[in-house]
């Protein structure tokens, strides 16, 4: 996150009286604040914009501001107030377009703080269909961010995968973020943890190099459930660790994950010393931020496999290979597989990254040289 250049915007504004430009770095500087995980100064942003833009009659930014409003105290717990907020955001005039008409309804997505799938589900319809023809983009990223948490809550894993998918290709910053968290929760869900350990970790170093520490608190949770696999110790300092960084920024657990984090800490709790778990627990808490990120991607080298070269590869990838130097296309191996086009496409670009190569020559050369 850089809000430097939004601060000197709304100075620069400020200095000259241009009030609706000073306005608009107002909201972007909110929304910083919100991605950054400051919660109370995300809040405080959107409502000094939402007055203002009532004094002045600005119908432009109202509906975004609300929007951010909403989803700042969905975050902050205050379930209510963000649904009034989302009500209001819905009173955007027709006349304006159907991108901030969209992401007006975006906000109703509150509903999965609360816990209200069917609510979610018919806010992430809205969305997709006010936004799907004026911002294509944007409509697959809001979608994802939506409809996948109605399709885990569902188990409907098929829809998940492709939404998430579909996020991960065109998403950046914050946005990549999140949805790498999500296609990690949607890897586990699908029983491939290996892949979802390196979806989280993806999740974590983009978190980091960013500055989108709003969804860090769910990536500590998911990496610390993934390290039960192997480390109960290094399981209960992650979820102290994310504990700790929900008490100290006000970032809540939505209502929506509540029942797998509970079952995930109780499986833990049981299967080790009582002392022990208290004591890791209470480890995790005491790091800063900095700590938390730095330990959990230490985990990464020490019990997964690493980040780059033929031994990074997952199963799934490694299966996509295979089928690669059969000489089938994306569309075959999806169906082989049973799964969606754009997931090979998705696969083959991680496989590219972590081998340094390009093309699917390359790739087959590679391959050829490890049998």
């Amino acid at each position: 996150m850089e809000p430097e250049a939004g601060e000197e915007g709304r100075d620069l504004a400020d200095a000259i009286g241009d009030r609706p430009n000073s306005r608009m770095c107002r909201v972007c500087l909110a929304w910083v604040q919100l991605m950054e995980g400051d919660v109370e100064g995300a809040i405080a942003g959107f409502r000094g914009v939402i007055a203002e833009c009532d004094t002045e009659h600005d119908e432009f930014l109202k509906p975004i501001s609300r929007m951010g409003l909403s989803i700042a105290l969905s975050h902050g717990g205050d379930v209510d107030a963000a649904h009034a907020a989302a009500d209001a955001a819905l009173e955007t005039p027709s006349g304006l377009d159907e991108y901030f008409q969209g992401m007006g309804h975006a906000a109703s997505a509150a509903a999965l703080a609360a816990g209200d799938v069917s609510a979610a589900r018919a806010a992430g319809e809205l969305v997709w269909q006010r936004l799907s023809a004026a911002q294509p983009q944007v409509a697959v990223v809001q979608r994802a961010f939506n409809t996948v948490e109605v399709a885990l809550a569902d188990g409907d894993l098929v829809p998940a995968r492709r939404l998430v998918d579909d996020a991960v290709s065109v998403g950046t910053g914050w946005h990549l973020v999140v949805a790498l968290s999500a296609q990690a929760r949607v890897a586990i869900a699908e029983g491939n943890r290996d892949e979802a350990q390196c979806d989280a970790q993806d999740a974590l170093a983009c978190a980091a190099s960013c500055g989108a520490y709003q969804p860090l608190a769910g990536i500590l949770e998911c990496l610390a459930d993934l390290a039960g696999d192997t480390d109960n110790l290094q399981a209960a300092r992650l979820f102290g660790a994310a504990d700790a960084f929900r008490q100290r920024t006000g970032m809540v657990r939505f209502k929506v994950h509540q029942a797998g984090y509970d079952a995930s800490v109780t499986a833990l709790r049981e299967s080790m010393d009582e002392q022990d778990f208290d004591a890791a627990w209470a480890e995790g808490a005491s790091l800063s931020t900095d700590e938390a990120i730095a330990y959990a991607q230490r985990g990464r080298g020490e019990r997964k496999r690493p980040n780059s070269g033929w031994e990074s590869l997952t199963p799934a990838e490694h299966e996509v290979v295979r089928l690669v130097c059969d000489g089938l296309p994306n569309k075959d191996i999806a169906t082989r597989l049973f799964v969606s086009p754009r997931t090979v496409h998705a696969h083959l670009a991680h496989v590219y990254t972590k081998l340094g190569i390009n093309s699917r020559v390359q790739l087959v050369q590679e391959a050829a040289r490890r049998v």
